[in-house]
């Protein structure tokens, strides 16, 4: 598998900054073969980097990508999340945990996150079990999704808290509120990467865009590759773009040899101002 980049986590590890998300994976759109097929397409063009969730396709997703992996585990950095409603003792996430790991087919985790805050009352049992399961081995590194600045300061508060790795957030340049929110900022303060998932904007929203299309030209790319390619110019965040059409993944992998310089970076900050869009919940 070739070489990409990497972002290094708060332990100093590394983890691929450009990854394969699975949100609607397994959800009956495509065959399976077809979707397991574009997976392993892009592990072999170096996105070594699969997330899925335990709720994507009632566990279907996590299945899927326990095929794909089979037999390459120790090359694949699999990354799931643990919905908040199964979130609210150690018994209860540890039942996900071992639920996930069954579906993965695998004995570990690389990285196992908390999907969102919302509903979570006791932050604190679910790091004492999240760092009990790494020392146990069945996770190697453990985070959240969808926390906001006030969410990350009251995790920091917590006994073990600043052990999370990174923060999985909605980020691409048609939805900057990450940016209103000045999460990026105290990210970067804290040494906390960010994991950007729907990089080509809600639906594939950016790929028709006409700037995109322009900068795609430039570089002799594509519209997907410029989109996820801004999203990682930091070096300190990773991108996860979904698909399950071979020809997408081409696409977005090509994204990690792009280079957008300062004039590409002046145009797309020009046509996509940041703007605060409430959800705060989703992938």
């Amino acid at each position: 598998m070739p070489a990409l980049k990497t972002v290094t986590l708060p332990d100093g590890s590394q983890m691929p900054a450009l990854g394969m998300g699975s949100w609607h994976l397994a959800a009956g759109r495509r065959p399976l073969a077809e979707e397991q097929a574009a997976l392993n397409l892009g592990l072999s063009l170096g996105m070594r980097l699969i997330d899925t969730a335990e709720m994507y396709s009632n566990g279907a997703s996590e299945q899927l990508v326990a095929r794909v992996i089979a037999d390459k585990r120790q090359e694949v950095f699999v990354v799931s999340k643990i919905s908040p409603q199964n979130a609210l003792s150690e018994r209860s996430i540890r039942h996900s945990c071992e639920r996930s790991l069954r579906n993965l087919n695998t004995h570990y985790m690389d990285m196992y996150l908390l999907h969102w805050p919302a509903g979570v009352k006791d932050l604190q049992t679910v790091v004492a079990t999240f760092e009990a399961l790494k020392q146990e081995g069945k996770i190697r590194h453990w985070g959240v999704s969808n926390f906001n600045v006030k969410d990350m300061q009251r995790l920091y508060s917590l006994e073990n808290g600043k052990n999370c790795a990174t923060n999985q957030v909605r980020y691409s340049l048609s939805d900057r509120s990450i940016e209103t929110l000045k999460l990026p900022e105290w990210s970067e303060q804290n040494r906390m990467p960010l994991m950007a998932y729907s990089p080509l904007g809600s639906g594939g929203s950016l790929l028709g865009n006409p700037l995109l299309a322009e900068v795609a030209k430039k570089h002799q790319s594509t519209p997907a590759a410029i989109a996820i390619a801004w999203t990682i110019r930091n070096g300190w965040t990773i991108s996860i773009p979904e698909s399950g059409n071979i020809n997408h993944i081409k696409d977005n992998a090509s994204a990690a040899a792009i280079a957008l310089d300062q004039d590409d970076l002046n145009k797309l900050d020009a046509a996509f101002p940041a703007r605060y869009i409430s959800h705060w919940s989703g992938a």
